[in-house]
């Protein structure tokens, strides 16, 4: 069980990262509220990595934090992607090297069409999946592309919510509660299309309180206490692992 990435960082962190997106020695706080606390860890390219914890561990802090939205307030650490410094960039220039939040709430933008959520996504480069393509992962939204997106399902607002990431050029899908208050069976569908777009190369952290789906899905998982990286290592280590599972997961 490794828990930080091997990653010196004395070292020429552009030309020697040893992972496609790095995360290293994380400190973010809201306000004065310490939430992230010296965490790293190494996601490699076209890995899904399940990010855990329980209530309040700093899941969604961290995924925040790589996404370089204003809160919580990064204070300390670096994150490289690609090479590239995410750590001193603002939440668009981040977007714009590739890196697509998904938040929990989806953010589906009121009086639009499935297809106008969309096409808003692509007015600026980089412009990733055509929406035919997009359809094509997500046949429910190609039905109903003209029907105003907050009048969706939960499920099918989640699925245009990646859909919509998906229409931006990005390199790294961060996902936050993905299958809060769904059904199993549109769990196990959003799961499958996970699958079918780490196939096609994209790197994915996903952060849920439902951890037996997301470590079934995930090949990497990293389990977060009180802001704290206690376990790195492998998706199938956690399920075998009834004691780390009820210690820092509840389940």
């Amino acid at each position: 069980m490794n828990v930080k990435p091997e990653f010196d960082p004395n070292a020429n962190h552009a030309s020697h990262a040893p992972a496609f997106l790095s995360v290293w020695e994380l400190d973010a706080y809201y306000d004065e509220s310490y939430i992230v606390q010296n965490v790293s860890f190494n996601v490699h390219e076209g890995e899904i990595l399940a990010l855990l914890g329980r209530n309040g561990a700093g899941k969604t802090s961290t995924l925040r934090a790589i996404a370089r939205v204003d809160n919580p307030e990064l204070r300390h650490g670096e994150i490289w992607l690609d090479h590239q410094p995410l750590h001193t960039m603002k939440s668009h220039q981040a977007a714009v090297a590739g890196l697509a939040l998904v938040p929990e709430d989806r953010r589906i933008i009121p009086g639009l069409t499935v297809e106008e959520n969309l096409k808003l996504a692509q007015i600026t480069p980089p412009v990733g999946w055509s929406l035919d393509r997009l359809y094509e992962l997500f046949p429910r939204l190609g039905e109903r592309r003209k029907q105003e997106g907050v009048t969706l399902s939960g499920g099918e607002q989640q699925m245009l919510a990646i859909a919509r990431a998906l229409a931006r050029d990005i390199k790294v899908l961060l996902l936050d509660e993905p299958y809060e208050g769904l059904a199993p069976v549109i769990v196990q569908e959003i799961a499958k299309t996970l699958n079918v777009i780490r196939d096609q190369g994209i790197t994915t952290i996903i952060v849920e309180q439902n951890a037996l789906a997301a470590l079934d899905l995930a090949d990497r998982a990293v389990i977060l206490d009180t802001g704290s990286v206690v376990f790195d290592g492998d998706a199938k280590e956690v399920l075998q692992n009834k004691e780390l599972r009820e210690e820092y997961l509840a389940v």
